[in-house]
C-alpha cells in the first residue's frame, strides 16, 4: 500500500455546513453531542478489542513454544484508514483506491468520496491525484442541491530510504500535496450546504515513515508515522460562504496553518486478515476573515475576526481483508474525540485498494 486517505484535521467551527472535500473539518452546534459521544464509546470498545486480540495472539504463541517467523511476503495489506505509506510504486505500476465515507456531526452528515489514483513514475517517485466529491445533508436546513466537486488534490512522493529486514532504519519518504480550489465555497445563497471547498490553493509538505516489527508469536506488526504541515492561501469571499460569512459580506479569508501528526499500527492476523489502528493529533492556527458587510441603506460595517486556534485528537480502528497481494478492502471508523475549539465527529468509511 502506497498512500492512504489523509483526512484533513479537525478545525474550529468556521462554516455553516462542513465542506465534504475537507472531511475532518467538523462543524455544527452542541445539539446531539450525546449521539456522537455514544458512537465514540463504541469506537473505543472496538479499538480496545483490537489491542486485546493482538495481546491474546502473542500469549498463545508463547505457550505453544518457539514461533515460526512470518515472512513479509506472507502478509498482505491494504494499509490503515488514515496513515500514509512511505513506500513508492515500482516504475510503470498504478494504484487506485476509492473511499466512501460519512462525516457525522450533530445535525450534519457530510457524505463524500475520494479516490487515490497514483502512478510510479520511477521506482523512487510516485505521482498522482485525489479526486473528491461530496454531498451534505443538514438537519433542519436545506441539503446540498446535488453531488458537488470538492477541492481536488495533486500529490507526489519521493522515497529517500527503504527498510531492510534486520535493520532499524525505516522507509522514509517526502510527500508533497497541492490542493486546487475547485469546490464551491462562496455565493452559496440559501444553500450553504453546497459549500464543498475553501476557495484557495493549499500546499502540504510532510515526511512519511514505515517499519516492520516481529511480535513474540512471529507475526508482523507494521508501523507508520506521518508528520505534515499545510499552508493555505487567501480566498476572495463574496456572500454566504464556508467561512461563515453572510449574504452582505465582501472581503477575503484565510484558513489557519495546520500541523498534523499521525501514527498507525497494523497486525497481520493471517495472510489475508489485518487489524489496524490509527492515532492522530492536529493543530490549526487562526482562520481569519476580513472585509465589510454592505447592509442596505447603511454604511459598510467592517468585519475582522479570527476563529481561534484549535487542537484535535482522533483515532481510527479498522479491519482489512485482502483477496490477494494486489487487492483488498478496508472497513474502519474515524473518531475525533475532541480537543480545544474542536467539534467531535464520527466517520465510518469503506475503501477498496487495487495495485496493478
Amino acid at each position: 500500500m502506497i498512500a492512504k486517505w489523509l483526512f484533513a484535521p479537525a478545525t474550529a467551527i468556521r462554516s455553516v455546513t462542513p465542506p465534504a472535500a475537507w472531511p475532518g473539518q467538523d462543524h455544527g452546534d452542541d445539539v446531539g453531542v450525546w449521539c456522537a459521544a455514544k458512537k465514540k464509546t463504541k469506537g473505543w470498545r472496538l479499538a480496545a478489542g483490537l489491542l486485546a486480540g493482538l495481546a491474546a495472539s502473542a500469549a498463545m504463541a508463547q505457550d505453544a513454544g518457539e514461533p515460526i517467523r512470518q515472512a513479509r511476503d506472507d502478509a498482505w495489506w491494504t494499509g490503515p484508514m488514515l496513515a500514509n505509506g512511505a513506500e513508492t510504486l515500482p516504475a510503470g505500476h498504478m494504484l487506485i483506491e476509492p473511499y466512501i465515507y460519512d462525516v457525522t456531526t450533530p445535525g450534519v452528515d457530510a457524505f463524500g468520496s475520494r479516490a487515490y489514483v497514483l502512478y510510479g513514475l520511477t521506482d523512487r517517485l510516485t505521482i498522482g491525484m485525489i479526486p473528491i466529491i461530496g454531498y451534505n445533508r443538514v438537519s433542519g436546513g436545506p441539503n446540498s442541491s446535488g453531488i458537488g466537486l470538492g477541492d481536488q488534490i495533486l500529490q507526489a512522493q519521493y522515497r529517500l530510504i527503504r527498510f531492510h529486514e534486520g535493520s532499524w532504519v525505516p522507509t522514509v519518504s517526502l510527500m508533497f500535496q497541492q490542493s486546487l480550489p475547485t469546490g464551491r465555497y462562496d455565493r452559496l445563497g440559501r444553500r450553504p450546504a453546497n459549500g464543498m471547498g475553501g476557495g484557495a490553493y493549499a500546499t502540504t509538505v510532510g515526511v512519511n515513515t514505515q517499519s516492520y516489527f516481529w511480535m513474540p508469536n512471529g507475526r508482523i506488526l507494521r508501523a507508520r508515522l506521518n508528520v505534515t504541515g499545510t499552508f493555505p492561501g487567501r480566498a476572495d469571499v463574496d456572500g454566504v460562504s464556508t467561512y461563515g460569512t453572510g449574504e452582505d459580506f465582501r472581503g477575503h479569508a484565510r484558513a489557519g496553518r495546520n500541523v498534523y501528526v499521525g501514527t498507525s499500527v497494523e497486525y497481520s492476523l493471517t495472510t489475508r486478515w489485518v487489524l489496524a489502528l490509527d492515532v492522530t493529533y492536529s493543530h490549526n492556527g487562526d482562520t481569519t476573515v476580513k472585509g465589510f458587510d454592505f447592509l442596505p441603506a447603511a454604511e459598510p460595517v467592517r468585519v475582522d475576526r479570527k476563529s481561534g486556534r484549535s487542537d484535535a485528537v482522533g483515532y481510527a480502528p479498522a479491519i482489512e481483508y485482502n483477496w490477494s497481494p494486489n487487492i483488498g478492502v478496508l472497513f474502519g471508523v474515524r473518531v475525533i474525540a475532541g480537543g480545544h475549539n474542536t467539534q467531535r465527529s464520527v466517520t465510518p468509511a469503506i475503501a477498496l485498494n487495487y495495485v496493478h
